[in-house]
């Protein structure tokens, strides 16, 4: 019985991890999410894998092994998907174009190239 309430346990985890992950893929966004969420849920992952492998846990070492991943692949998606702010002289730039009517409202400060996206 022990084994079963772990294993839901493990189950219900990882779906919530997974469907942030998941989320944040489909918004094509690293904006509302720290990417030190995803750095400290590796580094804790790594070492709760090694405990559960230690003490022979496997319910826990399969969980924190695919939690491990889940953090990794959101630091990727992260830092793919985080975009640069503008510099303060490319928003300066940006708002003398816009008082002047020469850059519309909600264009980029600086040009986007093609296949940047």
């Amino acid at each position: 019985m022990a084994d079963v309430i772990g294993w839901l346990s493990s189950l219900i985890l990882l779906v919530t991890v997974a469907s942030q992950v998941r989320k944040q893929w489909l918004e094509r966004s690293g904006q509302s999410v720290s990417p030190w969420l995803f750095v400290g849920q590796t580094a804790a992952s790594l070492g709760f894998t090694v405990y559960s492998v230690l003490v022979h846990n496997w319910v826990f070492t399969v969980t924190n092994s695919l939690l491990l991943l889940s953090g990794l692949t959101g630091c990727v998606i992260t830092h793919h998907f985080r975009k640069p702010e503008p510099s303060a002289a490319e928003a300066r730039h940006a708002a003398l174009w816009r008082r002047r009517g020469k850059l519309p409202q909600g264009a980029p400060a600086r040009p986007i190239r093609e296949g940047a996206e």
